[in-house]
């Protein structure tokens, strides 16, 4: 039985990618076990650690689920500088999506 999901994510920029991902979020850092590394348990038991290192091309992409994905997106876009993004829909689910690229 899964209990807890963890994602991970590098960074080259280790002090950018944390205040980056602390604002994505939301919420200031939960875990900071040692230098490179930090965590956000977004929800009970579901976890995004970020840590100092090569990304990975073939990472990704990390989905969040929103009370409401317009807001959300307007708040992105102010808070962290990104491009306005589409937020595409499809007939066979109910969930509506956005995607972004962290810098």
């Amino acid at each position: 039985m899964i209990f807890e999901i963890t994602t991970l994510v590098r960074v080259t920029n280790f002090k950018g990618g944390h205040k980056w991902y602390g604002s994505l979020l939301n919420k200031k850092v939960d875990f900071i076990p040692h230098d490179g590394f930090v965590g956000w348990e977004i929800i009970p038991d579901c976890w995004l650690q970020v840590a100092e290192g090569i990304p990975s091309e073939e990472s990704g992409p990390l989905r969040l689920g929103v009370t409401d994905l317009i807001a959300e997106r307007s708040r992105l876009v102010k808070d962290l500088e990104i491009d306005e993004f589409e937020i595409y829909s499809r007939e066979e689910v109910s969930a509506k999506w956005g995607t972004f690229t962290d810098p």
